[in-house]
């Protein structure tokens, strides 16, 4: 794009042709304040606190949503701006609630960072303000209409990003609220539970579903025994709950916290990553094998089958019957586990610390549980762990690495890159061709970097002596969309895998809050997270999934082999066809 000069603040500035005064400042160090406006999402221009004059425009512009042209002049923080700006965050405070020392958000909130960047001490206006109860019915996502501004970030992200549209303003003006469709709790609703909308929200408008209280609880009583597990990419975002950037993985440190928190024993996600591409890449190689049904299409990601049920229910047929890792690892806790230790699974309070909303949810599906018991009894995210950390008084920075217990602990450099996107199907890759020949990839050979990065679609063939198996990858469930849309279309793949949030479980939703001037779902942010898992991958001594010998000894003394009868009882499930209102199941079982 041709480039065009501006002057900002007295500054001269290039920027691109095309772009806006905003960007032209971002690029120049100059920060205009925002809270409608998100650089992944499209232009709103709504709020209007980051208005600025412009030399020859009679009235002041949204630099969010202005285009630069050459020569423009543009002043950003004039008297006059600056009492505009301080009227229109003085009038959003007072419709707002005054529960700040009391709010999930306190400390970071970017209602409350405007507030003080402003020097606002009080309240000037008086008079009604909105009243609504909250949206308590999802078991993942709390909806509060009292916390929100108004932005539209939620709205944009859930039908630009997640293409789900589940939030849509209604009602006009001091009525209006973002609300599902017909003002329907959320479990009612088609909201597929990503947790996006609170990554995006600039105060506490959604909330994840607290799981603090029940697993505190847990912890004091002496007759329960707390077993927990973590995501791959908790430990490469758990830092940015303590201010650190991201690009580090916390691996031994938060196997040292969970004892800390009193957890009697700690395991690791990671193995039941291994576990999951055991069967899945088990059940790939049947298919081709037997010619059919392909693809195979990937189903550890709660937000992804959740849509799929909605939006997709032609395409559940081709879904892998592999639940989760994590609802794997629940279940081997309440019968492999609990047989082993010959303790009663009654007793057992399986916590598993993750990076997702949606599992939250996830753990309340009946189809999921074991024996008539919930596979996992409650579900952290990053940002409780994080908070609990804190809560206990744990010095996290200072503790020493530690290790998972054995046997559900031990993982290989496959299970680690579950957490970014085109980790899954790199990792089934990996087994599958073991799997196929009988022997395993060069070492050389077995990082698959073309199914690595952020591309919202990728497409890779591989061969595999011969047979070329052509592999998509999904991040973000509009991205979902453009691939079935190719395998509507007449293009084949073996293996399609979608994750339904920007990045894959980096960008999960619920991963720490960005700090101040970092922006939520930020691409960079996203691949500091997954080089942090890459790392542990490269620096694993076993990197393959079937080469985890406790992996071996639980197929060999308990499971038999992948795909066995006892797997499919402990290890599979299957889905059905949702209605768009409602959770009524319409038998579409595999």
């Amino acid at each position: 794009m041709g480039n065009v000069e501006l002057t900002i603040n007295g500054v001269r500035v290039e920027a691109d042709s095309g772009s806006t005064i905003m960007d032209a400042a971002d690029k120049a160090g100059i920060h205009i304040p925002r809270l409608c406006h998100h650089p992944r999402l499209s232009m709103q221009g709504a709020c209007r606190v980051c208005i600025v004059e412009v030399e020859g425009v009679r009235n002041t512009v949204a630099s969010c949503c202005y285009p630069v042209r050459d020569g423009m002049v543009v002043r950003t923080h004039t008297p006059e701006i600056q009492r505009l700006r301080r009227d229109i965050v003085e009038l959003l405070l007072d419709n707002h609630p005054s529960d700040c020392n009391t709010c999930e958000r306190n400390g970071n909130c970017e209602l409350q960072r405007l507030a003080s960047a402003m020097g606002i001490r009080e309240r000037l206006f008086a008079g009604e303000r909105k009243r609504y109860e909250k949206d308590l019915s999802s078991p993942s996502v709390i909806r509060d209409p009292e916390k929100c501004i108004l932005c539209g970030r939620c709205i944009r992200v859930c039908g630009e990003i997640q293409e789900d549209a589940a939030l849509s303003q209604v009602y006009r003006g001091f009525d209006t609220v973002v609300m599902p469709a017909h003002n329907a709790g959320f479990m009612e609703t088609v909201c597929v539970s990503c947790g996006q909308c609170i990554n995006v929200c600039p105060t506490a408008a959604f909330l994840e579903k607290d799981a603090t209280a029940p697993f505190m609880k847990a912890i004091a009583d002496p007759d329960t025994i707390v077993v927990s597990q973590m995501a791959p990419s908790v430990r490469a975002a758990i830092g940015e709950c303590f201010g650190l950037q991201p690009g580090r993985a916390w691996e031994g440190q938060c196997f040292a916290a969970q004892r800390a928190l009193g957890i009697d024993y700690v395991f690791d996600t990671q193995f039941s990553a291994d576990l999951t591409i055991m069967e899945e890449a088990a059940e790939f190689v049947a298919k081709v094998k037997a010619g059919g049904p392909l693809p195979n299409i990937t189903s550890c990601c709660p937000t992804w089958v959740k849509y799929a049920e909605h939006f997709h229910p032609d395409m559940l047929k081709y879904l892998s019957s592999a639940k989760s890792p994590m609802s794997m690892q629940g279940a081997l806790v309440k019968t492999y586990w609990a047989e082993k230790m010959g303790v009663d699974p009654d007793r057992i309070f399986s916590v598993a610390i993750m990076c997702c909303t949606c599992k939250k949810f996830e753990a309340t599906r009946p189809e999921l549980h074991v024996d008539g018991r919930a596979a996992v009894d409650a579900v952290l995210t990053t940002r409780e762990f994080g908070w609990l950390i804190k809560h206990m008084g744990i010095d996290f920075f200072n503790l020493p690495e530690e290790e998972p217990d054995s046997p559900l602990g031990s993982s290989t450099g496959a299970g680690v890159i579950f957490g970014a996107t085109g980790g899954v199907t790199e990792a089934a890759l990996r087994t599958a061709y073991w799997m196929l020949f009988d022997k395993d990839l060069p070492k050389e050979a077995i990082e698959f970097k073309a199914v690595r990065g952020m591309e919202g679609v990728r497409v890779a063939t591989v061969d595999f002596e011969g047979l070329k198996v052509k592999a998509a990858v999904a991040h973000g469930l509009a991205n979902a969309n453009r691939v079935l849309d190719r395998l509507r279309g007449g293009e084949e793949f073996h293996w399609i895998e979608v994750m339904g949030c920007p990045g894959g479980c980096i960008g999960g939703g619920g991963q720490p809050y960005a700090g101040a001037y970092a922006v939520p779902l930020d691409e960079a942010m996203l691949l500091c997270r997954s080089c942090a898992l890459y790392d542990l991958d490269a620096a694993r001594t076993l990197r393959l999934s079937h080469a985890n010998p406790d992996i071996q000894g639980l197929y060999r003394d308990y499971l038999d082999k992948p795909m066995s009868h006892r797997a499919h009882e402990l290890l599979h499930t299957h889905y059905y066809a949702r209605v768009p209102f409602g959770i009524r199941p319409q038998e579409a079982q595999l």
